[in-house]
């Protein structure tokens, strides 16, 4: 017979918004949460090394997900890392600090019906989570548990890049989440004294060792335990036995925009003509499930440089052991150390694209070992327009489900990339940064025309890891969830995070999911309820 146990609370998986609403709940010392995470530990030197995440890639600590062939990318199949430990991606990703534009969550409350996002409201939970070490009100929370600082190293390339940028035309900026987004800077960055501060570090650490928070890793959920139309606990694989968790009051699934949905829909709840294809039994018809998913797709414009370094010539023993013991030097660099945001059309309310700057040639996830000196700057799309899904290819939960982003397929996200790339190669030769070209490594033409940086943009296009949407929060037909993050036709179960989005925001996706976590713990009791 299966274990049984029962909590007040099972939270399902462990990341940026998972770790954050076990850990709030958990302040309620007569509350008792359980967390499922299927990954392990997240105590791998290269986790707090800030420049050493791309070193975590297709490694045990990674789901490594591979999505369809996209048709739009040369029929290729595009790689998505994504963190397989306690902390999530949060624990692997660039660490950058980026909200959101306010017209996003502006339009989550008035296009989308989710009540009580509005940027007005999901402001104060970006405060209380946030430590920030410069930056203060009336944008900006000092006390919260995820320290934001500015980065401790900053490469040449970078600020020559944000000079430049400026020389062009973008507006100087020291705060990409104050009250205007536009502009050019250096991020700020999640790291405590040169180091990672994931969710794991901020949130679930100083949590861990409390009596009511029980924290399970190497927990694959397999499905969500219904009765009557309720959740009444989950499944899950620990090693090759079947366990079952059961809750008192709810489940909180927090498997972020691929896991989340791929539970629900081997749970029977999803659309129930691919569940039955697939022959899983349907529990309740949700249309939505998997449905709106989306991306921020980024190309690297990679040059030869000339007169300067490239960040992974600083890849030594002794620079990781600077970095380790002091939390300085070149390696405590995020990588995508500088950046922008910027429209493709003067007519745009907001920004639709954003800058990532790299003193290095990052290129195909960074899985190439340099040879030469090189540094990148990638156009990303933020406001997207093209929509895929999430569908199962088995009913055994560790198969991979059927991830299709769908990049290209509306027109106006490939015009407005090829907008960004031909403004940015303009930038790359103004100012202070042209000194440091020496030629064009990728595309391989100074002067490419349109063709040939559409073609560019197909071959090299890749994601930004920041899939969003598959679990939509709103009040319209394909929602799955509710503003109170309930999932519609089913008591006791909630989603919480990047999930639930129902467009992603304008930038970096991080700081909105640790927001969704902290909204959904006050959401859970009874909190801030409308």
């Amino acid at each position: 017979m299966p274990d049984k146990d029962t909590y007040d609370y099972v939270v399902v998986g462990a990341g940026s918004a998972g770790a954050v609403v076990a850990a709030r709940l958990s302040e309620d010392p007569s509350t008792s949460v359980l967390l499922l995470e299927a990954g392990g530990a997240a105590d791998a030197d290269e986790v707090s090394i800030p420049a050493a995440f791309p070193t975590l890639f297709k490694t045990r600590w990674d789901w490594s997900y591979t999505t369809t062939e996209q048709k739009q990318l040369c029929s290729r199949r595009t790689y998505w890392p994504r963190m397989k430990a306690l902390g999530g991606c949060s624990s692997m990703n660039a660490m950058i600090y980026i909200r959101g534009n306010r017209a996003d969550y502006d339009t989550w409350r008035d296009q989308y019906g989710a009540e009580g996002w509005g940027y007005d409201d999901v402001l104060p939970y970006f405060k209380r989570a946030e430590g920030n070490t410069r930056l203060g009100g009336p944008y900006h929370g000092q006390d919260g548990p995820l320290h934001v600082e500015d980065r401790r190293y900053t490469h040449p390339l970078s600020e020559a890049w944000v000079e430049s940028a400026v020389a062009s035309g973008f507006k100087p900026t020291d705060d990409f989440n104050g009250a205007v987004q536009e502009g050019a800077g250096q991020y700020q960055v999640t790291c405590r004294k040169g180091r990672r501060c994931s969710v794991d570090r901020a949130y679930l650490q100083p949590a861990i060792a409390r009596d009511n928070l029980t924290v399970r890793t190497g927990a694959l959920v397999s499905r969500v335990v219904l009765e009557g139309g309720r959740a009444v606990g989950v499944a899950y694989l620990l090693g090759r036995e079947e366990r079952l968790a059961y809750v008192d009051r709810e489940v909180v699934l927090s498997g972020g925009a691929v896991n989340s949905p791929q539970v629900l829909m081997l749970s029977g709840i999803g659309p129930a003509t691919h569940l039955r294809e697939v022959g899983v039994d349907v529990v309740h018809d949700l249309p939505g499930v998997g449905q709106n998913l989306h991306d921020h797709p980024a190309v690297p414009l990679v040059f030869h440089s000339r007169g300067t370094t490239d960040l992974a010539e600083h890849n030594n023993l002794v620079n990781f052991g600077r970095a380790k013991a002091m939390g300085s030097g070149p390696l405590v660099s995020n990588v995508g150390e500088s950046g922008g945001f910027f429209r493709s059309r003067e007519d745009l309310a907001a920004p639709d694209l954003q800058v990532h700057f790299a003193p290095t040639g990052f290129y195909d996830n960074g899985m190439h070992e340099p040879s030469t000196r090189k540094l990148t700057v990638a156009p990303t799309l933020v406001n997207v327009a093209s929509r895929g899904q999430v569908r199962l290819r088995s009913t055994d939960p560790r198969w991979h489900p059927d991830i299709d982003p769908a990049y290209y397929d509306d027109q106006a996200d490939l015009d407005a990339m090829l907008a960004g790339a031909r403004r940015l190669l303009e930038t790359v030769r103004t100012g202070p940064l042209a000194r440091y070209v020496d030629r064009p490594f990728r595309p391989e033409q100074t002067a490419p025309s349109d063709g040939e940086l559409v073609d560019h943009i197909r071959r090299e296009t890749q994601t930004l890891y920041h899939p969003v949407g598959t679990c939509a929060m709103g009040s319209g037909e394909q929602a799955v969830v509710d503003p109170e993050l309930r999932v519609r036709g089913v008591d006791g179960l909630r989603v919480a995070d990047a999930s639930v989005m129902p467009m992603v925001p304008r930038g970096n996706t991080n700081a909105p999911t640790i927001m969704i976590g902290e909204r959904a713990a006050d959401l859970l009791q009874g909190k801030g309820t409308r």
